[in-house]
């Protein structure tokens, strides 16, 4: 059947839960000093500051690399990342309209910066290591005025540029680079002046005109009319893992990020350390608010704080994944929970509001997957060291540990609906059934008959049976009072996900061989189509970063979701049929409306 989804309705997405704090100064503050904006997989986030209301701009094919705003606020520029031989897309918003005013397609596989002239009328560009030219754009035209190489051939990679207030005046810095370029629009060149720091050599990966911020942990402050050093610091101790973001505030003095996640403000004379507060990673982005009164910081563990410049305390104001998210759960029987799991941390959303509001960490562990018993009365979670963990939803206290219960990892577990029992798979294949009893927990049995990675479990309504998938290319249905297999699909591929029709007459299973595949539970024949659930729909999304709404009586996609940046890794549908749940691999969770709600 047809994949094509040129023309296909697009999925509405209501809210995201994330930020891509690897983005360098990807958080701005909009000049109307009501708006964050900022990235995440390849949407632009228009989020106000007041109470929190999401706007998205749609457009991107990838993960967004850089940002910038104009000095107007009428214009915000986004760049992005492309694969090797591809070009990488530009494009310049009419913020007002939140519409787009120009594609610009120059750069190869990576937009590295943008920055905008004083007037608006210019975008000047830096193309990516594979790249390495500066591009100036009229902003009115849609046209290139010029280009140049960004780097002499003895110089390394360019990483940063920034506009002067001139606007014919902006620099460029990088890999033992720093450059004063000035505009000739009658010759359409631009021409550049490299700058002088004498037997000083550093790496430069951030700008705030004319300092510079190096990998060593120091500043370099240029003279712009000479181009020579005229001072640098601070001389000890230097900021930790380098200097990833500058900002001057009104008074002169610095707002420094290091890649340590130490935020300082420092004396612009001597680089002397006023205030200093640490934050959880590194620090990417400082975005100021009016004359700076107000400042907002991000970090690469996708941590956004908002910080007053009187007395420099962080307060937490958004919080979210910075790795892949391994699974979604949705607290049974409402729409208003749910929990997602990433690296060491389990998280419990309010899904009305992209608002936090448990986490639970096991430090050096990976949870690989997770789901909420029935009752909601725990968590069950499980856990790369072989361990099963259950936790209290609310409070997140550990409430039952069970130790070795899979040798090579714990990858998929699922509760029975009377909350007794639950299944767990594992690295090696096996499938065990555990007890939960008063002041402890029992294995009942263990089941041997995959021979790899179990990937997902489901238990059927009646705590009789399951099923599991695994990465060795079975599909099984066991019967979990006898403790015996039932039926076996096997396929050519890597199974990642399955379940049940909501009668249970079907099995519905994916995989790495890009199908969506049904079976009938007496036969078990499989038959692979592109989707199910007879006058349902479905969910489903993967590498291609699509996510997909299908109808199973026509086999053809009603919907597209194009928000993530990363490989979709899990989807849950809310029992109100209201709301859909998506994760990827680069950390995001995306709430879209669901199409399809049901007629009660």
């Amino acid at each position: 059947m047809a994949t094509e989804t040129h023309g296909v309705p697009q999925l509405v997405l209501e809210s995201v839960f994330g930020f891509n704090g690897h983005v360098s100064s990807g958080l701005r503050v909009h000049p109307d000093g009501e708006h964050l904006i900022y990235p995440l997989g390849c949407t632009v986030i228009l989020k106000r500051i007041k109470d929190g209301k999401q706007e998205f701009l749609n457009g991107h094919t990838n993960n967004v690399s850089c940002i910038s705003v104009s000095k107007s606020g009428s214009y915000i520029a986004s760049g992005q990342v492309n694969f090797m031989g591809f070009k990488a897309i530009i494009i310049i918003w009419d913020y007002a309209q939140r519409t787009i005013h120009a594609e610009l397609l120059l750069h190869k596989a990576k937009v590295e910066a943008l920055a905008f002239s004083p007037n608006d009328k210019y975008l000047v560009s830096l193309g990516g290591q594979d790249d390495g030219s500066i591009v100036v754009w009229n902003v009115e035209t849609k046209q290139a005025i010029c280009g140049s190489p960004a780097s002499a051939s003895s110089a390394g990679h360019c990483l940063t540029l920034q506009y002067s207030n001139t606007n014919n005046i902006f620099v460029s810095a990088g890999s033992g680079t720093v450059r004063v370029w000035e505009l000739d629009l009658l010759n359409r060149k631009i021409k550049p002046t490299e700058c002088q720091t004498g037997k000083l050599k550093r790496n430069v990966q951030c700008l705030e005109f004319i300092y510079c911020g190096t990998t060593s942990g120091d500043i370099m402050k240029m003279t712009l009319k000479t181009g020579l050093l005229s001072d640098c610091g601070p001389a000890k101790p230097k900021y930790s893992q380098g200097v990833n973001v500058l900002r001057v505030l009104k008074s002169g003095d610095l707002l420094v990020g290091s890649g340590s996640g130490t935020f300082t403000m420092c004396s612009r004379t001597n680089f002397k350390t006023l205030k200093e507060v640490q934050l959880e990673k590194g620090v990417t982005s400082i975005a100021l608010r009016g004359d700076g009164q107000q400042f907002f910081v991000g970090t690469k563990a996708a941590q956004m704080y908002s910080f007053s410049s009187g007395n420099f305390e962080a307060e937490l104001i958004s919080t979210s994944h910075n790795s892949a998210v391994n699974d979604v759960a949705i607290l049974f029987g409402t729409s208003v929970i749910f929990g997602t799991c990433s690296g060491e941390d389990i998280r419990v959303w309010y899904i009305d509001k992209p608002k936090e509001l448990l986490r639970i960490t096991v430090p050096n562990m990976t949870c690989n997957s997770l789901d909420f018993m029935t009752d909601g009365h725990s968590i069950i979670s499980a856990w790369n060291d072989g361990k099963i963990r259950v936790f209290g939803p609310e409070s997140g206290r550990l409430m039952l540990i069970i130790h070795d219960a899979h040798k090579m990892g714990v990858t998929a577990i699922a509760g029975t609906r009377d909350c007794k029992r639950i299944v767990s798979g594992g690295g090696e294949g096996k499938v065990r059934v555990w007890e939960l009893q008063p002041h402890g927990h029992r294995l009942l049995e263990t089941m041997t008959k995959h021979k790899a990675t179990v990937t997902c479990i489901k238990v059927k309504s009646n705590d009789k049976e399951c099923v599991t998938a695994s990465s060795d290319g079975a599909c099984i249905i066991w019967d979990i009072v006898r403790f015996v297999s039932l039926q076996m699909m096997i396929a050519n591929t890597s199974f990642k996900t399955v379940c049940y029709h909501p009668e249970e007459y079907q099995i519905i299973t994916s995989g790495t061989d890009r199908k969506v595949c049904f079976g009938t539970v007496h036969t078990f024949s499989a038959q692979c189509i592109r989707m199910y659930f007879k006058q349902h729909y479905v969910e489903s999304g993967g590498d291609d970063k699509l996510l997909k709404v299908w109808d199973y009586t026509a086999g053809e996609v009603t919907h597209v979701g194009k928000a993530h940046g990363g490989s979709i890794t899990s989807i849950k549908l809310c029992s109100n049929n209201r709301t859909l749940i998506s994760t990827s691999a680069d950390g995001a969770i995306l709430q879209w409306k669901f199409p399809h709600p049901s007629s009660s």
